[in-house]
Parts: structure tokens; C-alpha cells; sequence
């Protein structure tokens, strides 16, 4: 699902992420730097060094290194802003299991009263039929993030 919804710009950070952390990147990596050191050490007789000092393979790794971690800053984001999604689902499931439960344990009280079954757990009972309204519940929730902000 949210791959059907991403824009645009989310795929092609998602792409370019995915690449860079792949080994084919760190293979073309290791290709292109072996090379460009193995050039201007004079390796290669024949060739003149074009960059003899790194002055240019350290300024291109630099602009490329601030590149890259904004890409995996988008790529964290996106992530989080997913688990955030699933995060929300899960609580509203468990409030709905939680409001369903209460009834289900209320009728089965109700069941073991009309026919006059004592059960063991009978201090607990009060306290597991009491209902937890999942509204409610999510309200409060609200409030206490409203306050922390």
C-alpha cells in the first residue's frame, strides 16, 4: 500500500537508497576510487596524474557523503512515519480486542450467575468486565501527546 501511494520524489529516494546500500555500490566504489588512486599515483605509465594531491577525490567524496545521508535521512523518515502508521492500527486492534473481550467476559458472567456457577476468579471478574471505552482511551492519549508537545 504504500508503495502504491508514494509520489514521485519518494521512489526515486527509495531507488537511489536502496542502490547505495547495496554491494554492487560498494563494488563500484572500490572499482572507481582503485582506479582513480592507482591513475594518479603513476601506476599507469603513460598517464599523468590528473589529481596527484586527492584534493578533487576528497572534495567529490565529501559532497557525495552530505548526498548520501540526506538520502538515508528521507529513507529513516519514510520509515518512521510507516511504524507510526502501524504503530496507530495496532493500538486501535488491541483497544477493539480489549472492548471485545470486556463483553465477551461480561456475558459469561452473566451466563455463570443464571446458572449459578460460583467461579474461582470471582475478585478478578469486576475488574475484567469493567468496559474500557477505546474512545476514550484514544482521547486520553491525545491529551498526554498534546501536553508533551
Amino acid at each position: 500500500m504504500e508503495e502504491q501511494v508514494a509520489s514521485a520524489r519518494d521512489r526515486i529516494a527509495r531507488a537511489i537508497t536502496g542502490f547505495t546500500g547495496s554491494i554492487a555500490f560498494v563494488c563500484l566504489h572500490a572499482l572507481i576510487y582503485g582506479v582513480w588512486i592507482l591513475l594518479n599515483i603513476g601506476v599507469f605509465s603513460g598517464l599523468k596524474p590528473f589529481d596527484p594531491s586527492f584534493v578533487i577525490l576528497a572534495s567529490e567524496a565529501s559532497v557525495e557523503a552530505i548526498f548520501l545521508s540526506t538520502f538515508v535521512l528521507i529513507s529513516q523518515n519514510r520509515m518512521a512515519a510507516a511504524a507510526d502508521k502501524r504503530a496507530a492500527l495496532d493500538l486501535h486492534m488491541n483497544l477493539l480486542t480489549e472492548h471485545e473481550l470486556t463483553k465477551l467476559a461480561k456475558l459469561v458472567s452473566a451466563m455463570a450467575d443464571k446458572l449459578g456457577v460460583s467461579p474461582e476468579a470471582a475478585p478478578d471478574i469486576e475488574q475484567i468486565t469493567r468496559d474500557v471505552a477505546p474512545e476514550e482511551v484514544l482521547e486520553e492519549l491525545e491529551r498526554a501527546r498534546a501536553c508533551d508537545q
